[in-house]
């Protein structure tokens, strides 16, 4: 059974001009998935349709083995418990008024997840690296890499099966983005990742399958390695090309 499967999906914020033209794809579990294209191309509005926040116009989508209705709560909160978003910018993602222990346990209390939620919080924080007093204190204490990994551990706390990243580390600078990507390597081994990233080193290295997206469409699909090695289409060529990539240098997480 696939984690996530889309048959001939199309979807278009105005249904006069689509924005994504009959997407079909499998994603299946440990198989994380990279989805590279240009802005525009149509790779976050895809990340909405996985989300559960759109309906697609036209085509289906399947989630842990069921259609995902919007209509339906108790299957869309069954969703946001198999499935959470981590997003591009932790400066704007995080409640600046809340303590971190406060922001970390939202999904704990809104998806009625079992457990105590200090304990949780106390877990996910240490599966990101961070210490247990962080709870306490607010995002403002934080650096940037700091508050990717608490946006990160609130995520983590609804013990997904799949974590969805949007441009994850494209906010960080250099150093602090070989370390969380570091982090969602780990990760990876224990659920299954979607990531958009401009940046074909940070795929290669996070995810054994890829998708091209050009114009809403998918025009090259299959495993990282051979899509670097030998790209059919053009469009994938010009765009291997062009794309910037992060130097190959490591550091500890």
């Amino acid at each position: 059974m696939s984690l996530f499967a889309l048959d001939e999906v199309s979807y278009g914020y105005d249904r006069a001009v689509p924005v994504l033209h009959g997407i079909s794809l499998r994603l299946d579990q440990g198989q994380s998935l990279g989805i590279l294209g240009e802005s525009g191309s149509g790779k976050s509005t895809l990340l909405r349709l996985l989300l559960g926040l759109a309906a697609p116009d036209s085509g289906r989508i399947e989630a842990d083995g069921s259609a995902l209705d919007l209509r339906a709560r108790a299957r869309m909160v069954a969703h946001r418990r198999f499935v959470q978003p981590v997003f591009q910018d932790p400066y704007t993602a995080l409640d600046p008024r809340m303590k971190v222990g406060r922001i970390i346990a939202e999904p704990h209390a809104a998806l009625g997840l079992s457990g105590d939620a200090k304990a949780e919080v106390a877990r996910v924080l240490a599966a990101v690296g961070l210490p247990a007093d962080s709870a306490g204190r607010y995002p403002r204490a934080f650096s940037g890499g700091q508050r990717q990994r608490i946006a990160i551990a609130r995520a983590l706390i609804a013990r997904p099966r799949v974590l969805i990243a949007d441009e994850p580390v494209s906010a960080l600078d250099l150093s602090t983005r070989v370390r969380i990507i570091d982090l969602l390597a780990d990760l990876a081994r224990e659920l299954t990742l979607v990531l958009v990233s401009h940046d074909i080193a940070i795929v290669a290295a996070l995810c054994p399958q890829m998708v091209v997206l050009q114009g809403g469409r998918i025009v090259e699909a299959g495993e990282t390695r051979q899509i670097l090695r030998a790209p059919h289409h053009p469009y994938t060529r010009t765009l291997l090309a062009s794309l910037p990539t992060l130097p190959q240098q490591g550091r500890p997480a």
